[in-house]
């Protein structure tokens, strides 16, 4: 019996274009087979003679920056070592920084590191921050509580929270306003709330009051 096999068309190349305006495109020399469609970008033309288009997608710059949290991290870390060329770095220039114990905020990276560098005069390496909990879900945005301890034991009347906002500047991530919070030394109790309840009483009275404080 005459067997006739069936004609088989060579299928129309499969072009692939790198246009001018995407950088040449490069496999990972360390293992190629890594490689992940996630940074690639495909288009296919309708024309009759089709070519798909390959051009490696932008990486967010924010994947490459640390995160919020690790700069708070690393701002507490820098203050316990009294090393303040590195917290310098993590401070924005116009960075304001209000520790609520003072009357006034400190305004400016100078005046921030400035305050800083007296209360590691005034405490020594003995006294250090320890973190109790961090936020991390927000890089822009992040909180912290924690409390000091003297040699590994921890200090009285030393609990407190801490506040961060954090902006990216010239490539990095860096604290441009924070606020401390500090456990203070006197607790009145509920005397606070009988003066709370008398400040609002006259506040109610004389609503012009307001503007002075």
């Amino acid at each position: 019996m005459l067997m006739i096999k069936p004609a088989v068309f060579p299928s129309p190349p499969l072009l692939l274009n790198v246009t001018k305006s995407s950088p040449p495109f490069q496999f990972p020399t360390s293992n190629a087979a890594t490689l992940s469609t996630q940074s690639l970008k495909f288009r296919v033309s309708s024309s009759p003679n089709p070519t798909v288009e390959v051009a490696p997608s932008n990486i967010d710059a924010e994947e490459e920056l640390e995160s919020g949290a690790d700069i708070v991290r690393k701002f507490y870390d820098g203050i316990n070592r009294q090393d303040l060329a590195s917290v310098e770095e993590l401070i924005a220039e116009k960075c304001v920084y209000e520790d609520l114990v003072f009357p006034q905020p400190f305004v400016g990276r100078k005046d921030i590191l400035q305050f800083f560098r007296k209360f590691n005069d005034s405490v020594g390496k003995d006294l250090q921050f320890v973190i109790d909990d961090l936020s991390t879900n927000d890089s822009t945005a992040v909180g912290a509580t924690w409390h000091l301890e003297w040699n590994g034991k921890p200090f009285p009347f030393s609990k407190g929270c801490s506040f961060y906002r954090l902006e990216v500047i010239n490539g990095k991530r860096q604290i441009i306003y924070g606020r401390d919070s500090v456990e203070p030394a006197i607790k009145p109790g509920d005397s606070v709330l009988v003066a709370i309840r008398g400040v609002a009483w006259l506040l109610r009275q004389f609503p012009q009051l307001v503007d002075r404080f």
